[in-house]
């Protein structure tokens, strides 16, 4: 009986629950989903993380080549993201070029890459105006369900953390570039973005964290980005209901709360694959 009301009302069947201050997953409405990030799982690239945010799984694996820097920036690196929602994580999406979805979480991952500063692009810069670091960071969903912005986020700031650039100079007598692959460096990360989403129900309701189901439902939806400084790095709100003041407070106090926590979990993955 429940299931076929779910079908037939999904909306009304959601408020119910909403009611009774939790969800149908059994969670509270300021809940996250079960946690998980799993570091340096693709040995062929430079860095990579696998975060997982309840069934939500992203990868991210971080790819680092030579280049000249632009004209205009030229004691700069690169740091080129990509998001990608293959057909393979959910029957929403359809091979092929890049839909709309994946289109706009690249862009939002740009957009925190530049306003956090996470990395200061000069140093990815080996000589001015010579040669300079590009940092591909292709991040793929491989299970989709809902939230993939934090997932993405997370994701490629624990990439991030595992990437070694090997050491490089260039001969002064050749002018061409020397790389020492037995001499790796980590990448300086200066600040640690962490993304927290929160789905607006009828204009007024605030959920974390929400599945792919409770965002078709949602009137609207909100992602936070902070740093480790309690700083607002960005607020991403495409259309739907509109927020008060009062309302976006509360989701960057709570984006604060979660921040600590993302952040006590990258420490202790990558204090745990450490060598002694």
């Amino acid at each position: 009986m429940a299931t076929a009301f779910k079908t037939v009302e999904p909306l009304e069947y959601y408020r119910r629950f909403l009611k009774e201050n939790c969800r149908p997953d059994g969670r509270e409405l300021g809940e996250f989903r079960a946690t998980t990030v799993n570091i340096g799982s693709i040995t062929t690239a430079d860095g990579s993380a696998l975060v997982k945010l309840g069934n939500t799984t992203v990868i991210c694996g971080v790819k680092a080549e030579l280049a000249a820097p632009a004209l205009d920036s030229a004691n700069k690196g690169y740091i080129v993201p990509n998001v990608e929602l293959p057909s393979l994580c959910s029957t929403r999406f359809r091979s092929g070029p890049p839909g709309e979805e994946a289109q706009a979480a690249s862009q939002f991952i740009a957009d925190v890459i530049e306003n956090s500063q996470v990395i200061a692009k000069e140093d990815l810069c080996i000589a001015d105006g010579k040669l300079a670091w590009v940092l591909y960071c292709d991040i793929i969903c491989l299970d989709y369900d809902g939230n993939i912005l934090d997932a993405s986020t997370f994701a490629l700031l624990a990439a991030l953390k595992n990437v070694q650039l090997p050491s490089v100079t260039i001969n002064e007598e050749t002018g061409l570039s020397e790389v020492n692959l037995k001499q790796k460096n980590p990448l300086v990360i200066r600040k640690h973005p962490v993304a927290t989403s929160f789905a607006i129900f009828d204009d007024t309701l605030l959920i974390v964290d929400p599945t792919a189901e409770e965002e078709d439902l949602a009137t609207g939806t909100v992602t936070v980005v902070t740093d480790e400084d309690d700083r607002l790095c960005s607020v991403h709100k495409p259309g739907g209901s509109p927020l008060t003041g009062a309302k976006l407070q509360d989701c960057i106090s709570r984006a604060i709360t979660r921040h600590k926590e993302v952040k006590k979990l990258i420490d202790k993955v990558i204090k745990s694959i450490k060598p002694k």
